[in-house]
């Protein structure tokens, strides 16, 4: 899967942390958070008027997670096109955004899809063919 790596920090599982992706040729971005309780990968579009938060993902709980005592390697890596994103945690997909189809994926499946605004066509399920986006 190749990628441009725009992101890459330690994470201890329940400690608050905002790690924050740019794309590389673009005015998108892609952000992880760790708020204590739940872990979130946010779709922004830093060049929008108003909301720049496109889309969320949610991608863990802490509570869930068994080996939260360890550190977790975060990456925010970007197709070339600068369009899709995709978050690993140490080295596993977890989430993907594609910009051009305003689409979100993550293993969850959760949250539903707002019920209005651009992205809210589809819902949230994983698919492994969001992996190959960055074929």
């Amino acid at each position: 899967m190749p990628i441009i790596v725009t992101a890459e920090q330690e994470l201890r599982v329940g400690t608050a942390i905002v790690i924050d992706g740019a794309a590389p040729e673009s005015s998108l971005a892609a952000v992880f958070e760790d708020d204590g309780d739940t872990g979130y990968f946010y779709a922004l579009d830093t060049g929008a008027s108003g909301q720049q938060i496109q889309d969320a993902l949610h991608v863990y709980n802490v509570m869930s997670v068994s080996d939260r005592e360890k550190p977790s390697e975060v990456k925010i890596g970007w197709s070339t096109d600068s369009k899709k994103v995709v978050l690993l945690i140490n080295g596993y997909p977890h989430a993907v955004f594609d910009f051009a189809a305003k689409r979100g994926y993550c293993r969850s499946g959760f949250p539903p899809p707002a019920a209005k605004g651009e992205w809210s066509g589809h819902d949230h399920s994983w698919s492994e063919q969001a992996l190959q986006l960055f074929a």
